[in-house]
């Protein structure tokens, strides 16, 4: 199997875990008898050990050399955990198995891209050929069980959600660790040297925004259209849907990318993820809306999450690949995504649903200052990972 097709399986059985997990999870544990303040605090659970656990795997990465090596031993570690949802689900044991599971969890994805970017070295911009299969598997999951769910009981989902994890543990041993350069590492600045740089400081602020206005659509979306009266077969097409709309947009990006900047495009992802969340606010009822709203998916993730890592990409170069990468999704999707979800589980309880997503237009449109300042203090767009 050819590299970029083995880095592809790991996307693909990665995020369609992804796709049977979190569509889903909210529906299951509401089934279960948990309020919408115990679901947001269980999905703030998940996303808030992304704080911390990134940078623990990081570190430790770029200490051994290797990513791969993490990224095998995370995925081994997220099955074991997880099998604890087999053997009890009361609040408190649940939030100790979200916490054990999404230790290990979190310990893949930032060190996977940085093996990803190694590997693929100077075709770097080729990123999102690669990547969109994690998208293909996103939706093969979230439209099946969508369709399943209205036909079988959604208490087997702890058992589908593990099936697939063992599946992506087993796709990590195919891939190997990419050769390093070890001029590169050599020649890179210290890490608080970049850390310091007012537009890295802008741009970890605009990818924190983007991904706490996501926390609301992770953690209540699903429940919010079965709220306005769609079934789950429905629920899980739009789930599809959107992420079909990322995949065109990702195969567009090393165009784009080239074309117009990295910065610019992380602008633009906000100011439509601003009006994505809006308008879910104020017309949840629509298909035909609820079909645009999704579509703005291929922005408000696509666009946005391939430019972000270009930007992490040149900011963090070498040896400091591994780190920067976990900054990254403990920043923004750890400490973004679990203060969306934490904040949108009592405003779903307290006011109303649609007031969860307001919040999350508020949010995203905080972003677009953060990421237009962080553009105007680099001054060069970055057109090149």
């Amino acid at each position: 199997m050819i590299p970029s097709a083995r880095l592809s399986t790991v996307y693909f059985f990665y995020f369609a875990s992804l796709g049977a997990f979190m569509p889903f999870w909210g529906p299951y544990l509401s089934e279960a008898g948990f309020s919408g303040s115990q679901i947001g605090e269980l999905m703030a659970i998940v996303l808030a050990t992304k704080i911390i656990a990134p940078n623990v795997w990081g570190w430790l990465a770029d200490r051994a050399g290797a990513h791969m090596p993490i990224t095998r031993w995370g995925a081994f570690g997220g099955v074991i955990a997880f099998a604890g949802v087999l053997l009890y689900t009361g609040y408190w044991w649940l939030a100790v198995v979200m916490a054990a599971f999404s230790f290990f969890w979190n310990a893949i994805l930032p060190q996977f891209e940085a093996t990803t970017m190694r590997t693929l070295g100077c075709d770097a911009h080729r990123y999102a050929l690669v990547r969109l299969w994690g998208s293909v598997g996103f939706i093969v999951a979230v439209a099946l069980l969508g369709w399943a769910f209205d036909h079988i009981d959604i208490a087997w989902l702890p058992w589908i959600v593990l099936g697939i994890f063992a599946a992506l543990w087993l796709a990590t041993l195919w891939v190997r660790e990419p050769v390093r350069d070890l001029e590169q590492d050599n020649n890179v600045p210290a890490l608080v040297a970049v850390l310091k740089r007012p537009e890295v400081i802008a741009l970890f602020a605009a990818c924190f925004f983007m991904q706490a206005s996501h926390g609301p659509y992770y953690a209540f979306f699903t429940l919010y259209l079965e709220e306005a009266g769609f079934s789950r077969a429905v629920a899980g097409q739009l789930w599809a849907l959107g992420v079909a709309a990322e995949v065109v947009l990702f195969l567009l990006m090393p165009r784009l990318i080239l074309r117009f900047g990295a910065w610019f495009l992380v602008s633009v992802a906000l100011v439509l993820t601003t009006l994505r969340w809006g308008l879910l606010a104020a017309i949840p009822d629509s298909l035909p809306m609820l079909l645009f709203i999704q579509a703005l998916h291929a922005a408000s993730y696509g666009v946005y999450h391939a430019a972000a890592i270009s930007l992490i990409h040149y900011f963090f170069p070498g040896r400091l690949q591994g780190r920067g990468q976990a900054l990254y999704s403990s920043l923004a999707f750890g400490m973004g995504g679990a203060a969306g979800s934490l904040v949108a589980g009592y405003l779903w309880d307290g006011i109303s649903p649609a007031s969860v997503y307001v919040f999350a237009a508020c949010l995203a449109a905080a972003g677009v200052l953060a990421s237009v300042y962080g553009e105007w203090r680099h001054r060069t767009p970055v057109r090149t990972p």
